[in-house]
């Protein structure tokens, strides 16, 4: 809830009440002194000025007003429905157990006709039909079958992957899409701030109380705000256009949404996540998946040496050449491994078995790598949210009250006034930062560090 902060200025012949509003995110207990609303006047001008001053239940923090609007929950159903990615990758894993079902299926005999000896004068034709089978030895079959099999398990880990990622993906998003509303928000009440300043400082150049510089301080601060409220209005639009692609709706209009930046930090630990994101990683199962696979192939090459039989037969239902009465044919024949013994593909299998064991030592190194700049942004972002919190903005907001008051007895001047103001709305700012990057980090850790869903 905004919260306004009051001076009161006296010169010869008039007094001059000018209403310095600002935004608290922590208040102390001197400030709710200030809930009753104040009149700013100048009898000069005859202008009236009346500005409500609130301060929020929750010890002066901001606190979102969205009750009503997109929750977390509905986004997320959105974007498992919408996000194409999921389909691509679910149409990845159908395509992988087709192929595991067709890899294990003996080939197709063949049968035709059989015409020879054509153009005899009738000595010495025949007419039959032949037929031809591979067979393929069972095991082979089985190891095809496994190898596609372990291939669709790997699949599936991309799957999940993919659906991490695009979890995810809605949460960083709805973080962020929470963050720009209380910018907003806060930059809002900034501009008001300082227009309401400017006023003041020119009815007090007016009545001979400050210098022009200090009303064109006073304008630059305008000028400021309104800089910062224009860069959160255009947050505010990308967040939301970045959030419609991640639920595959295209780009969002900006609209209510429900939730709460204002959740203390898990308390996380570097050896608990990393052991935590071992294993359970889908990255880790995949190549886990891949290494089965290499295993299944090396076994398959090596037993390709042994040969497959090859079954040929010819049935002549009339034979010319014996005076027309029917004979028959077979052929049984198998490769004689020789000069090929399958040697070039066993040493590639075992070439490729190595490399998807390393790959896996990678990976557990890679997820380490990966947590430690995340975990880093964590623990600086959550330790700066406990010192706004319990030590900065309580200080700020003394330090604005005491100016307030020592600008009311002609201690300080005008110009210092504004930089304290301006201090209090940069930390609020960074206040703001440190509690989104909590959030932010927070998520990428319970999200398996996958994100980029869209991304090829």
């Amino acid at each position: 809830m905004p919260l306004f902060a009051w001076i009161t200025v006296r010169c010869p012949g008039c007094v001059v009440s000018a209403a310095l509003g600002i935004a608290l995110l922590v208040g102390t207990p001197a400030w709710s002194q200030l809930a009753e609303p104040v009149r700013v006047a100048d009898p000069a001008a005859g202008l009236k000025l009346e500005v409500s001053s609130e301060l929020s239940a929750e010890d002066g923090m901001i606190v979102d007003s969205a009750t009503h609007g997109l929750s977390l929950e509905s986004l997320e159903s959105m974007a498992l429905l919408g996000n194409p990615s999921i389909q691509r990758a679910a149409a990845l894993v159908r395509a992988a157990r087709g192929a595991a079902v067709q890899a294990g299926l003996q080939p197709n005999p063949l049968v035709g006709i059989d015409f020879q000896q054509l153009g005899s004068d009738g000595r010495a034709e025949q007419y039959g039909v032949g037929f031809a089978q591979e067979i393929v030895q069972p095991r082979k079959l089985k190891l095809d079958r496994s190898i596609a099999l372990h291939e669709a398990n790997r699949r599936t880990q991309e799957l999940i992957a993919t659906r991490y990622r695009v979890l995810t993906d809605v949460r960083l998003a709805y973080v962020r899409a929470l963050r720009a509303e209380r910018q907003l928000k806060l930059t809002r009440e900034l501009v008001e701030i300082s227009e309401k300043g400017l006023a003041v400082a020119s009815q007090l150049l007016r009545a001979g109380e400050i210098s022009r510089g200090e009303v064109l301080q006073a304008e630059i601060e305008v000028e400021t705000a309104n800089i910062l409220n224009q860069n959160a209005l255009n947050e505010r639009l990308a967040v939301w256009r970045a959030l419609g692609a991640v639920v595959g709706q295209g780009p969002m209009t900006p609209q209510a949404i429900s939730g709460d930046l204002e959740e203390a930090p898990q308390g996380l630990i570097f050896g608990e996540s990393l052991s935590q994101l071992q294993s359970q990683s889908p990255e880790i199962a995949s190549v886990l998946a891949k290494i089965d696979r290499a295993r299944c192939r090396l076994q398959r090459e090596l037993i390709e040496v042994q040969p497959n039989v090859t079954v040929e037969g010819l049935l002549n239902w009339r034979d010319n050449g014996i005076d027309g009465d029917a004979d028959a044919g077979l052929v049984v024949a198998l490769p004689v491994p020789i000069w090929n013994r399958n040697q070039g593909a066993i040493c590639e299998a075992r070439a490729e078995l190595a490399a998807a064991q390393r790959e896996l030592a990678q990976v557990e190194l890679s997820l380490s790598q990966r947590l430690a700049p995340v975990f880093e942004r964590y623990s600086n972002a959550a330790a700066q949210v406990s010192r706004y919190r319990n030590r900065i903005l309580p200080r700020a907001a003394q330090t604005l009250e005491l100016t307030r008051q020592s600008f009311e007895q002609g201690e300080v001047s005008f110009i210092n006034l504004l930089a304290v103001q301006r201090t209090f709305a940069n930390n609020q700012l960074a206040y703001l930062d440190a509690l989104e990057s909590v959030r932010l980090a927070e998520i990428e850790i319970a999200g398996l560090l996958l994100s980029g869903s869209l991304e090829d």
